[in-house]
């Protein structure tokens, strides 16, 4: 068996004791407020240790983010199930993530029966990633680039979701939305951004809302800082 196979086969258990801990994670978050039923069913399915090195799984149910390496992070669940609770998806939507890390906000995706196009601009994190998700059973189409810029070349998208802090919502991201299409963005400085939505009601015509505060790592690219 190859060395990838036999690390995969070791490291991808989810037992009792993981299965309990998400239950009381998904228990938590209602009490944060997560009211979606559907995004709340996700998150309890998806094992989040997975993207943990086995040192770090005591920390894979708390609600906090973690790092992941290349200097990025594991959003903390109550942030990936808000973000997620916003799109509301639809089975089928075709959704643009920009910004892959680990997969976890990916595969909530692909959970509630999204299409997924997801961008990572990190080379060694979308390389681990692009190995590590199919051998879960999650399969997003996956990209390497600015996802600043989007992937033109798939649009139009149902949504869009940004997982990393811009100082503006890039026009090029809403160019892309279908109409009747929701982009989610973290929209501020370094240090603390404001959730935006944006839903595209006409071809030039938007309705925007901005809500929580949060701190996500700097979106990084062309359209961004």
């Amino acid at each position: 068996m190859h060395n990838f196979a036999i690390q995969m086969a070791y490291k991808f258990v989810d037992n009792y004791r993981e299965q309990g801990a998400r239950k009381k994670l998904v228990e938590e978050l209602k009490k944060k407020g997560i009211a979606d039923e559907q995004v709340l069913q996700a998150i309890g399915k998806v094992p989040r240790h997975y993207f943990f090195d086995e040192t770090f799984w005591n920390q894979a149910y708390k609600d906090i983010a973690f790092p992941i390496g290349e200097g990025q992070t594991i959003s903390q669940p109550y942030t990936v199930a808000y973000q997620t609770e916003l799109l509301h998806i639809n089975k089928g939507d075709k959704v643009l993530e920009i910004g892959t890390g680990c997969g976890y906000q990916t595969c909530i995706l692909l959970e509630l029966g999204a299409k997924v196009y997801t961008i990572e601009r990190q080379e060694k994190l979308y390389e681990r990633t692009k190995q590590v998700l199919p051998h879960i059973k999650y399969k997003p189409k996956f990209f390497l680039g600015d996802g600043s810029k989007g992937i033109p070349l798939h649009a139009p998208y149902d949504k869009i979701i940004v997982t990393a802090g811009a100082p503006t919502v890039p026009e090029i991201l809403l160019d892309q939305l279908n109409i009747g299409g929701i982009l989610v963005i973290p929209v501020g400085d370094e240090n603390s951004q404001k959730m935006v939505t944006i839903l595209k009601t006409g071809e030039h015509d938007y309705e925007k809302h901005v809500l929580d505060t949060f701190r996500f790592v700097p979106l990084v690219g062309d359209k961004a800082w």
